[in-house]
């Protein structure tokens, strides 16, 4: 097995941290290709052209949420049978993952050419924006395959254990992206546009680069035709694994597009503010949801493994880690929030500063919180609890329409900024409690499928 670590063995600290730098770095590059855009558009095209972007953000978390759940939810299955050195049914696994990916490939982009238009204006966007937000998600779910492909390439690749080649072809991806956002923009003049083709194109390089790599150095994530069995266990273990994790994110991604129609009423200077605060808020988010993968590819590893006692260090480990940087956080909120979205957008508009300040001023304090859910939320899916994170996500979303057909009429802006720390209360209790039945009761490893062979 060639290009994979065994995360059962040696330190938890240090093989949490390793495998989570690589993820990092390349979070950090794909935020890169959402700044680029933004700060480009912002600076070449104006605030109603980033207000268009700004506008079809929310799909477009939406479509790339529920493919990159989706293909993480089949990681941990994969992750499992690596931890449990059963290579066989990992390979069978592996086969499924192809098959599945290729299926969500396909409803994504008709459901999304289909869905654009009606949903862009169930979204309440305004006239002034519409046709630019269009234009952009137009493109994006034309070429969304390459999302799902990329997504399902780089998560096979971290459930066994390899995060550090994704990172490379992301990086090298990205700095395409950003030399092609300014050439289709600036140079060739194609607008709005012109930032979905570069991303488009980027994004399939990443693609090319990482099947390249799987075939030359990693095939343990290939197949042949022996290992495509239609294993109808194996195939709803996927699939409701993969499912679960998706509608997680979906569930998230569908109640933020909602909230967005909510932002879309205020006007195109909320929607760049909002926009922007959401940029900074994603940044810094970033680190935790980092670790909370990390420990996610951990907690499977070491479940399969049998090894219950390094599951539970490796998410007090990641609990730790996750307050540090809370800290680290809501100190640059203070003192640099409007420095940061002036770089972001390139607008020296008082009220868009002032906007999207008291936006993050209300958010960031609660980083500690949501640093407990996204740990404890990836973790429980780790080890195969799939109900409960749901249940999480749909009381945010729930409580997300009920922001915008009630908070938001009688408090406006201030909802907004006050709805998301609400939510993130709600659910971390609510997997605070089963994470402390999973410890009080963890399922009978001898009766799993991924129990280590004696």
């Amino acid at each position: 097995m060639k290009r994979t670590t065994d995360l059962t063995h040696g330190s938890v600290p240090k093989s949490i941290i390793l495998f989570a730098l690589p993820l990092l770095i390349g979070n950090i590059f794909q935020q890169f290709y959402n700044v680029a855009d933004t700060a480009i558009i912002g600076n070449l095209l104006g605030d109603d052209a980033l207000a268009s972007v700004g506008a079809s953000a929310p799909v477009c978390n939406l479509l790339i949420g529920f493919a990159g759940g989706l293909t993480n939810g089949f990681s941990v299955i994969i992750a499992r049978y690596f931890g449990a050195n059963d290579e066989k049914n990992l390979k069978r696994s592996v086969s499924l993952t192809y098959m599945l990916s290729a299926v969500t490939a396909l409803v994504i982009t008709a459901a999304g050419l289909i869905g654009l238009h009606p949903l862009l204006r169930a979204l309440n966007t305004p006239d002034e924006i519409i046709a630019g937000s269009e234009s952009y998600l137009r493109v994006i779910i034309v070429f969304s395959s390459l999302t799902v492909m990329y997504n399902m390439l780089a998560a096979m690749l971290r459930g066994i254990g390899n995060s550090r080649a994704p990172l490379y072809f992301l990086v090298i991806s990205t700095l395409i992206n950003a030399a092609l956002d300014f050439l289709f923009i600036k140079v060739f003049g194609l607008g709005i546009p012109g930032a979905a083709y570069a991303t488009a194109i980027s994004q399939g390089l990443s693609v090319i680069m990482c099947m390249i790599y799987v075939v030359k150095k990693c095939d343990i994530v290939l197949f042949r035709k022996s290992h495509l069995i239609l294993d109808k266990k194996m195939l709803a273990d996927l699939f409701s694994t993969g499912i679960s994790m998706a509608l997680m994110f979906a569930i998230v991604s569908v109640g933020s597009v909602i909230l967005q129609s909510a932002v879309n009423k205020l006007g195109p200077t909320i929607i760049t503010a909002h926009s922007a605060a959401r940029k900074m808020d994603e940044m810094f988010m970033m680190p935790m949801s980092t670790i909370a993968m990390a420990v996610s590819t951990f907690t499977s590893q070491n479940y399969g493994a049998g090894k219950l006692d390094r599951v539970r260090s490796g998410i007090r480990y990641a609990l730790t880690l996750t307050t540090i940087w809370s800290a680290f956080s809501i100190l640059v909120c203070i003192v640099f929030r409007r420095t940061i979205v002036q770089l972001i957008t390139g607008t020296s508009d008082a009220e868009v500063l002032s906007t999207a300040a008291r936006y993050l001023i209300w958010n960031f304090p609660f980083f500690f919180v949501l640093g407990v859910l996204l740990v404890l939320r990836c973790s429980l899916q780790g080890v195969g609890k799939k109900l409960i994170p749901i249940m999480g996500s749909v009381v945010e979303f729930l409580l997300k329409i009920l922001a915008v057909v009630f908070v938001t009429k009688q408090l406006g802006y201030f909802g907004i900024c006050i709805l998301e720390p609400v939510i993130w209360i709600l659910c971390a209790v609510i997997v605070v409690v089963d994470y402390f039945l999973f410890i009080r009761k963890p399922y009978d490893l001898r009766t799993q499928p991924y129990a280590a062979k004696a």
